[in-house]
């Protein structure tokens, strides 16, 4: 398979494998040679020149200062020709479909009606608000929604990242925490023939104007408040042709902010995190290096604009001169995989949960997947068996797995096509990214060494945060975390595992680290085990309790079966657990319970919420007999 990665970059190693290692490790000490070669093969266009690639001079920021005196705006630098990418006008830039329309053919936007589109709104936006004025767009990711968050940036604005999932409470506090002046929504979301209002729920989280896509025809289904605005009529103020096609971007400095996106709360209050210009440039830089997105390419990664796998993919296509694929319904049905194939899609992006109900519903059988060239998969950790029958989906393609976070921009561990690749595990660090594993007491384990513990990550890391806005940046990031050579490691949370073939597995949160007899595990590790135990278990958590008067940590495993309407004994299932932990991890680890659950408690973005399982049992078995 053919990678257009990082070897185009002139490296002259003759060992390809050996290569991507080295040149890795040359990105991270060197990473101003990296950079400059980057950039010239994205479609990033500077307005005006930088004077640098990285200032380190400026100690008020722990990663130094990226691309100095540029400025530029990359929303503009997502819509213009490139011909070093070979992409024209006429290239297809967006392809969607509706659910429901399954047999319809596929809808499409050239990069010129895409422009066009884009410049549309940003003229409209420009009437109602000010430049730097912060907007939110809560609705699900369709093509609509990609034309306004690229028009907001083009307009000098910032995008407030919403999910569309959030409680009118959770959208409040957002807008607030961001100051909000406005809000991009629709009436209503459509799930087959369900549709959810979501209108009604914006404006019980908000005061200020609030503009109305319909999600269904071109009238909108539902009375507004009187200062809110019809999408018809947003549109209707950008003025006639041909001056509603013709917007000068704002160009502003590389470090002006462009997005507003909140982490997904799994510890406490979400943190806003501000994006800057240099952020997109990291998304697609990582996706370009390790996913190998490129111009030809159609991606398609189900998500939603709320969460960073949104904006990720949005720049890994447009910056790459890719085509984004976008399937304007729920992912879990035959629907969303049948558009996949009528796309010919060669890139999809996968959460190992959505791949598990795939595989258990047996919903993309005979679909022809063939087109797929590589799979991405984040969120979560993965599971080998079902990695393997994903892959099989498209005669065993690769899978590269991501784990980094919101206010990385990106991943900070990932699989790279110049490896060996292997099911649920990564390869390497990300280009240009530095990090070690460090023990309990903050010693680094040897670079070369086999070992499980927290990660410390190189604080010269291009596209990530230096600031939070409603929190003490160096205090959540950096107090605390070890030095190492001169250098206060930037803090991640992960537990990760090296192995002894140099793959790295991901543990989990230091949170949902776990004390069993005095040995410390986590609570990925255990159940991966216990998924693989019965036929009949979906997925399971693993979490601990203490008793009323304290003392040591027991173990609790819930299971989600598959098939709700069968009986599962729990004692059953804690005898299959026991045994195959005692035979795959530790005969010293002891499972005191078993709980079986029609679901779990997850995030937005899908993530297992742990910390709410195990405060519902503090309350429910504290006096629990077995305790």
């Amino acid at each position: 398979m053919e990678h257009h990665g990082p070897k185009l970059l002139g490296s002259s190693y003759h060992d390809p494998l050996m290569s991507f290692s080295l040149f890795q490790k040359f990105s991270v000490h060197r990473p101003e040679v990296y950079w400059s070669a980057v950039i010239k093969e994205l479609s990033v266009v500077f307005h005006e020149a930088p004077k640098s690639v990285l200032d380190t001079s400026e100690n008020s920021k722990n990663g130094g200062a990226w691309f100095p005196g540029a400025v530029l705006n990359i929303a503009e630098c997502c819509l213009l020709p490139m011909e070093s990418q070979k992409r024209t006008e006429e290239s297809v830039a967006i392809l969607w479909r509706n659910e429901g329309s399954d047999d319809s053919s596929i809808n499409y936007l050239s990069l010129k009606e895409l422009r066009n589109q884009v410049m549309l709104v940003a003229r409209a936006i420009d009437k109602i608000f000010m430049k730097g004025d912060a907007i939110a767009i809560d609705m699900p990711m369709t093509c609509t929604a990609v034309i306004i968050y690229l028009a907001i940036v083009l307009a000098g604005c910032v995008v407030v990242s919403i999910a569309d999932s959030f409680a009118a409470n959770e959208i409040a506090k957002r807008m607030e925490v961001a100051k909000a002046k406005g809000i991009f929504t629709q009436d209503f979301i459509l799930r087959g023939d369900k549709k959810i209002p979501l209108y009604s729920r914006v404006i019980k989280g908000t005061s200020c104007v609030v503009i109305v896509v319909p999600a269904h025809g071109n009238d909108v289904g539902v009375q507004l408040r009187s200062h809110d605005l019809s999408w018809k009529d947003f549109i209707s103020s950008a003025g006639s042709l041909p001056s509603r096609h013709n917007y000068p971007p704002v160009y502003q400095s590389a470090d002006s902010v462009t997005n507003i996106l909140f982490s997904s709360g799994t510890t406490g209050e979400p943190k806003a995190i501000p994006w800057t210009q240099i952020s997109p440039i990291r998304c697609a830089a990582d996706s370009w290096a390790h996913i190998d997105i490129q111009a030809g390419d159609i991606c398609c990664w189900p998500t939603n604009l709320g969460w960073v796998m949104g904006p990720i993919i949005l720049y890994s296509c447009f910056l790459n001169g890719a085509t984004l694929a976008l399937y304007h319904g729920s992912p879990l049905g035959r629907g969303f995989g049948k558009f996949v194939q009528d796309a010919s899609v060669t890139m999809l992006g996968t959460v190992p949960s959505l791949v598990k109900y795939w595989k258990s519903s047996k919903c993309m059988e005979e679909l022809d997947w063939t087109k797929i060239r590589i799979f991405g998969s984040t969120g979560e950790a993965s599971d080998i068996d079902d990695d393997l029958w994903l892959s099989s989906r498209a005669s065993y393609r690769p899978i590269i797995e991501c784990c980094g976070g919101t206010e990385l921009a990106s991943s900070y561990i990932q699989g790279s096509l110049l490896q060996p690749q292997a099911f649920a595990t990564f390869s390497t660090p990300s280009m240009s990214t530095g990090f070690i594993i460090f023990d309990e007491q903050g010693i680094p384990y040897p670079d070369d060494q086999p070992c499980v513990g927290e990660v410390g990550l190189f604080p010269l890391y291009m596209g990530s945060t230096d600031r939070l806005l409603n929190a003490n940046h160096k205090k959540v990031y950096f107090d605390g975390m070890p030095t190492y050579k001169g250098m206060n490691l930037r803090r991640h949370g992960d537990i990760i595992q090296r192995t002894v073939g140099n793959y790295y597995i991901v543990h989990g949160r230091v949170d949902d680290t776990m004390n069993l007899g005095g040995i410390k595990t986590s609570s990925v590790e255990i159940e991966r085990v216990c998924n693989r135990a019965d036929e009949n278990v979906l997925e399971t958590a693993a979490v601990t309790i203490t008793s009323n008067t304290g003392g040591p940590e027991r173990l609790v495993v819930l299971v989600v079966p598959k098939n709700q309407s069968a009986k599962c004994d729990p004692e059953f299932l804690r005898t299959k657990f026991q045994k195959a932990i005692q035979n795959y991890l530790n005969p010293l680890f002891k499972v005191s319970f078993v709980k079986v659950v029609p679901e779990f408690p997850r995030t937005a973005s899908n993530k297992l919420l742990r910390r709410v399982l195990r405060d519902q049992l503090k309350q429910e078995y504290r006096t629990y007999s077995r305790l």
